[in-house]
């Protein structure tokens, strides 16, 4: 874990006054702390019978992708409000510094879908609670949530109590 601890920027001050932004991008361009990074999140849902990977947007997506590979599942994109292009349904959340919304296609999944939500961060929790919530709206299975960084002061983790979750790296 040190290794990829070792790659993250801190960001002060972004995208406002007071946020801290934990940046990734230095693992991403490195292939095989990258690799190492997505089989890592992967590893505890191997033996989960994952059919689909949901990708938080945006910085989710680089993550969920490899992983849905990884796993040999599918993609789901959520996204935020008129990127997709098909029937929609939506979920309103907070933000440590603000509230948006959050979408995925109607037919991303259903009821035979044992779905993994993958994001890079979780923070307050509003954006994993949100995805969780329209995953279900498809009746879908989430069958846990895989994160690369914890914020655990902002105790983002409570939002998601009836899933298995996993986070690599925990900042107290």
């Amino acid at each position: 874990m040190d290794e990829f601890a070792s790659l993250i920027r801190d960001i002060p001050d972004f995208p406002e006054p007071g946020v801290v932004f934990k940046d990734i991008t230095p693992i991403l361009g490195h292939a095989d702390t990258f690799a190492r990074l997505v089989s890592a999140m992967a590893d505890p849902f191997r033996d989960k019978g994952v059919t689909q990977v949901a990708g938080i947007e945006a910085r989710g997506f680089t993550l969920a992708a490899p992983i849905a590979l990884e796993l040999n599942a599918g993609f789901i994109p959520i996204r935020k409000p008129g990127k997709l292009p098909f029937k929609t349904v939506g979920e309103e959340y907070t933000l440590e510094y603000g509230t948006d919304r959050l979408e995925i296609h109607v037919d991303a999944a259903g009821p035979s879908d044992r779905v993994l939500l993958v994001d890079d961060v979780i923070a307050t929790g509003g954006t994993a609670a949100a995805a969780l919530r329209l995953v279900q709206q498809t009746g879908a299975e989430v069958v846990g949530f895989s994160v690369f960084i914890e914020l655990a002061f902002l105790n983002g983790k409570g939002t998601l109590p009836e899933v298995p979750y996993h986070a690599l790296l925990v900042y107290d």
